[in-house]
């Protein structure tokens, strides 16, 4: 590539980086303070548009200022742009902005062997920050390069207190016993359902947005990177488990219904629909790892609005969608999580492990005025607890609901009210 047109790239850059705000501030930006001081390089992972350019320029902002050097190779102009080339963006970096110790890379994975690159500047004593789309690539490259001297931190679209601050709605614990700010918080809970919380979403509200995003995904972090050829099949089986989150699903039906030559292919699909983000897979937990491979999994979205807008919908799906953001902000906090069936195959939503103890067990429900629901939910979670050996469990609803007192060891909350609390 050009060096002339690399140093303009770069001074374009600039210029336009001087009017872009750092927007809401991400609750991941509290555990990037921790990492700053190491010598490790940071990855910020995550689907596209969620955010990841803002967290950069945030944490640019909060402890670097100008002191950084800071690259988007989203950039179409750097279509061109190959291994042999970082040397001369190296060269024009010190040459316009002098030597610094900080480098920013928005989106690094879009060049081949990058990670050669990242090596060198890392081996000498240089601090690196890089976002990807690709969870599986920077993984393993990134192991491969760097094992052990880069730390991974998976950047969602915005939880829902994430949401609040972008709506400029704050709370404290006190608001939930405030009949005024408690409306408003469940009236904004409502609206989080519906609107989800990709940003770019949430600023023009059109859903041509969610389309594209869902389109850029689908064709660069899957079909092109992974050069696959029965894009209609990729597309149909995309659809289908959009239209099916929440459901345990299986690879062989899944197979035949949309006539694929495997359930390989099936399971590489997936797969790659996993490493861009835009489905997440849950396993159904046992104590024998060999058969938890092999049982059915559930699939939850990167976002409950992008999967409303992609998706077939042939009847009301409310309570899956609450199970999703559930999903996503114990993905937020936990490292293990699972389904669980019970010995009489009575379904438990999740199931929280941490080390080798099982720590939480959650239902999530619209409600339980239900006499039929609220029997099945209670019994599920009682049987579950008594076989796992957990004294805790937790039923999340809609709206409020009492805590049974023949149950005290089951707790009934607001799954608007969880997700704001921290110890939970």
């Amino acid at each position: 590539m050009d060096k002339d047109v690399i140093k303009q790239v770069i001074l374009e850059q600039e210029k336009a980086a001087r009017g872009v705000t750092v927007g809401v501030q991400r609750e991941k930006l509290s555990l990037i303070d921790s990492l700053v001081p190491l010598a490790h390089a940071v990855v910020i992972s995550g689907v596209r548009r969620s955010g990841k350019s803002t967290l950069l320029r945030q944490i640019l902002k909060k402890h670097y200022g100008d002191e950084v050097y800071f690259v988007d190779f989203e950039d179409e102009r750097f279509v061109n742009f190959t291994t042999q080339d970082f040397n001369s963006l190296y060269e024009i970096l010190i040459e316009l902005y002098g030597l610094k110790r900080v480098f920013f890379f928005d989106e690094i994975q879009n060049i081949e062997d990058w990670e050669l690159f990242l090596r060198r500047i890392h081996r000498e004593k240089n601090k690196v920050f890089i976002t990807g789309s690709n969870a599986s690539l920077l993984s393993s490259e990134l192991s491969t390069r760097l094992t052990g001297r880069h730390i991974v931190v998976e950047l969602l679209p915005f939880s829902f207190g994430e949401y609040l601050h972008y709506h400029q709605v704050s709370y404290t614990e006190k608001s939930f016993l405030i009949t005024q700010e408690k409306a408003m918080l469940k009236k904004m809970f409502n609206e989080f359902l519906e609107n989800g919380g990709m940003p770019e979403y949430l600023e023009h509200k059109n859903p041509l947005v969610l389309r594209n995003i869902y389109e850029n995904i689908l064709y660069k972090d899957v079909i092109v990177r992974y050069e696959v050829r029965e894009v209609k099949a990729i597309r149909e089986l995309t659809l289908d488990i959009l239209s099916n989150i929440g459901t345990p699903v299986s690879y062989t039906n899944i197979k035949n219904n949309l006539n694929l030559g495997s359930v390989n292919t099936v399971k590489n699909y997936i797969h790659y629909l996993e490493n861009a983000y835009l489905i997440f897979t849950l396993d159904r937990f046992s104590f024998s790892v060999s058969q938890q491979i092999l049982m059915q999994k559930k699939i939850y979205a990167i976002d409950t609005c992008l999967s409303k807008q992609i998706a077939f919908h042939f009847s009301k799906k409310q309570g899956r969608y609450l199970e999703n953001i559930v999903y996503l902000e114990l993905r937020r906090r936990y490292k293990e999580i699972y389904y669980y069936k019970t010995k009489d195959n009575l379904e438990v939503d999740f199931l929280v492990r941490e080390g080798n103890q099982i720590v939480l067990l959650i239902q999530v429900a619209e409600t339980l005025k239900d006499s039929k629901t609220r029997a099945r939910e209670y019994k599920a979670l009682t049987q579950a607890m008594k076989e796992l050996g957990v004294e805790r469990g937790l039923i999340l609803t809609q709206e409020e609901e009492i805590t049974d007192p023949e149950w005290p060891n089951i707790e009934v909350m607001a799954i608007y009210h969880w997700l704001l609390k921290r110890d939970h």
